[in-house]
């Protein structure tokens, strides 16, 4: 028998958060954060990480995990998201994954298996190459093409970096379509989304929050406490914008703007990169989304699929 596993997924400012938790009271679950960002410890507004009291007092993992200067990708999510999964599952509970990095979830709903694949020398001379002929930016829009949500936060310079990151999703690309599409688990996945001009507004809302409630001075003291500006996770939307508004590139204005138009466009991205997934039942948000009603929707198609009470 397949392990069960739930996933919510879509775009940013979509309510994933929220409607996990809801999910999750209702089936007695546990929620594993599907969110590239959330595991780095003190890194909380931009990131839209879910408080104490969002969670619900629902049991979340892979959420505060890692200093702010150290790495984590695709490989080490799905090799901890597949532990904790089998154990959720053991104690008889149902894993909700809700997150918005679509290369994770696919890479582990695919069953890509990481372990047996490495870049080989000779892809990295041909990207290298790319490089030197026709600039960073062309590598890095090679990394956007293959996985929005890390380019997004690699620098278009970090060409180190961009050349590990397409070989790591090269990788997974090739393992997917080398192997059956066989699932690993017995599945069910949720999607929210809206229209653009639904979803802007909240994206521009949210980021006009983050404001008030302090991104800037969480940046900062980031900044004072040792986190490299170059650090994986200060390359994300928002913390890379803020350490370029401390280094004198922008007024203050002219960063939030830039915050807000970096995320509106990840948002496109996800949803991009989302189509690729066709398994994905989609909710599409109206202009004041009935988010208990889309739960009670998940929770009756869970109550049939798994014959629960």
């Amino acid at each position: 028998m397949q392990p069960k596993l739930v996933v919510i997924l879509g775009p940013t400012a979509t309510g994933k958060s929220y409607c996990g938790v809801q999910l999750a009271q209702r089936l007695d679950g546990e929620i594993i954060s599907g969110d590239s960002m959330l595991v780095y410890k003190n890194m909380d507004i931009a990131t839209a990480k879910p408080s104490l009291e969002e969670r619900g007092g629902i049991k979340h993992y892979l959420i505060d995990i890692l200093e702010a200067n150290a790495e984590f990708n695709v490989v080490d999510f799905v090799q901890q998201a597949r532990v904790l999964i089998a154990d959720i599952n053991k104690r008889g509970k149902i894993p909700i994954l809700v997150g918005g990095t679509g290369l994770y979830i696919k890479a582990l709903l695919e069953g890509y298996d990481f372990a047996v694949t490495q870049a080989s020398k000779d892809l990295r001379e041909q990207l290298a190459r790319l490089g030197e002929e026709q600039g960073a930016a062309a590598l890095h829009k090679k990394l956007e093409e293959l996985d929005p949500v890390t380019a997004a936060r690699l620098a278009v310079n970090d060409s180190r970096r961009v050349i590990r990151a397409i070989e790591t999703a090269l990788a997974g690309e090739q393992v997917s379509q080398s192997k059956q599409a066989t699932c690993p688990y017995d599945v069910t996945v949720f999607g929210l989304t809206a229209p653009r001009e639904i979803l802007y507004p909240k994206i521009n809302a949210r980021v006009d929050a983050m404001v008030l409630q302090g991104i800037f001075e969480e940046t900062r003291s980031l900044l004072a406490a040792g986190v490299r500006p170059e650090a994986q996770a200060m390359r994300s939307i928002g913390y890379r914008q803020i350490v370029a508004f401390y280094q004198g590139e922008y007024d203050k204005a002219t960063c939030i703007e830039k915050i807000k138009q970096a995320t509106r466009n990840f948002a496109k991205r996800q949803y991009t990169w989302y189509k690729k997934m066709p398994y994905v039942h989609w909710f599409y948000l109206t202009e004041r989304p009935d988010y208990a009603q889309y739960v009670e929707w998940m929770h009756q198609a869970l109550v049939e699929k798994y014959n629960l009470r």
